[in-house]
């Protein structure tokens, strides 16, 4: 599809993607708000904080440990998988459930083993099982009216736990980083929203560089999970392979692995991230890393985080992601919303 003609955007986004990625700053500042306003009991002192989700459930406390990683003074864990660790016992230890739809079995199976273990619970979804599960057990329940996939709600699962740590005195206050970020996202998005045409939209010409090529995407420090972000966008909204790695971690292995299959090297195009805000040291290796990709013979290009603080540097590069994750879909004709291989293997695993 000809990425200038809008007016057939909706033939092929038909449950109205696009939608969903234009009001993220909106759903971003709504989704903190909520949570600065939801019941919350009082609650005994914690070591430790576990989110336990998956997918789009998840990427929001992966964004938000890497975000508040030299601020929090406890360990924040984020846990994709049946059951819990072993860490994950008794009171010290604040157990949040977050599933969108309230139905994801690894989540439920992480909610049944933190009862059992005794943890502090709170429970984050649209519904479900789990809505139903922490009513009848009186764990305290936070809901969130959202009706479209659980990637489109990454605003809220960010923005809630965010509230719910500015509530329980393990970070400050928040607000103004919020309402930073919210307006740097607003101020982007006048360049990169679908009227913006191909000449003039550096999202929807990212996406022209990205067709038929196997992406990479390298984020370093607080960027690193935006990284995954952006690999899970291309995967659930285009339905193309990509992957991403993080720096410095990526230079001490990845880098070595540039050479072969040589027939393969004209499809791979490595994508990364820069932000003033980012550790000197990382800068420096997102520098010389592009730079010896880029003389192999390997497609590069780098995007620079947009906003002066951490937290607008970080959902400016979300937010271009999405964009360009939508333009993708749209370019290889394809329907940005549903996700037929996931859907398939769900029903399987439930018979």
């Amino acid at each position: 599809m000809d990425l200038n003609d809008t007016l057939h955007f909706a033939d092929v986004d038909t449950e109205d993607m696009l939608g969903h990625i234009d009001g993220l700053p909106a759903q971003l500042q709504m989704a903190y708000q909520l949570g600065s306003q939801l019941k919350l009991p009082p609650m005994q002192p914690v070591n430790r904080v576990v989110v336990a989700g998956m997918g789009g459930s998840a990427i929001g406390a992966d964004l938000l440990a890497a975000y508040l990683a030299d601020q929090l003074v406890v360990p924040f864990y984020v846990h994709r998988d049946y059951g819990l660790p072993k860490y994950a016992m008794g009171e010290r230890t604040l157990l949040v459930i977050s599933s969108h739809s309230g139905d994801t079995e690894e989540s439920l199976s992480a909610f049944e083993m933190g009862r059992a273990n005794e943890c502090q619970l709170l429970a984050i979804c649209t519904g479900g099982k789990l809505a139903r599960e922490a009513e009848e057990h009186h764990i305290p329940l936070w809901k969130f009216d959202h009706s479209g996939q659980p990637r489109t709600a990454v605003g809220y699962s960010f923005g809630l736990l965010l509230a719910l740590l500015d509530r329980l005195g393990l970070v400050t206050d928040k607000h103004t980083d919020i309402v930073d970020a919210v307006n740097v996202m607003t101020e982007l998005q006048t360049q990169i929203k679908a009227e913006v045409p191909v000449i003039q939209n550096p999202a929807k010409r990212q996406a022209g560089q990205f067709i038929g090529r196997d992406v990479t995407v390298f984020g370093s420090g607080f960027l690193a999970p935006v990284a995954r972000r952006w690999k899970t966008q291309v995967n659930e909204v285009a339905k193309a392979f990509a992957s991403f790695e993080m720096l410095p971690e990526a230079d001490h292995n990845t880098l070595a692995g540039i050479y072969h299959p040589e027939e393969l090297i004209e499809r791979k195009y490595a994508m990364f991230f820069e932000a003033s805000t980012d550790h000197p040291r990382n800068r420096t290796r997102v520098a010389k890393t592009k730079e010896i990709f880029m003389l192999e013979g390997i497609a590069t290009d780098i995007f620079v985080a947009k906003g002066e603080t951490r937290l607008a540097q970080m959902w400016s590069t979300l937010l271009f992601g999405d964009y360009v994750a939508y333009y993708m879909a749209l370019a290889y004709d394809t329907d940005p919303t549903s996700i037929p291989p996931i859907a398939a293997l769900k029903e399987f695993l439930t018979r």
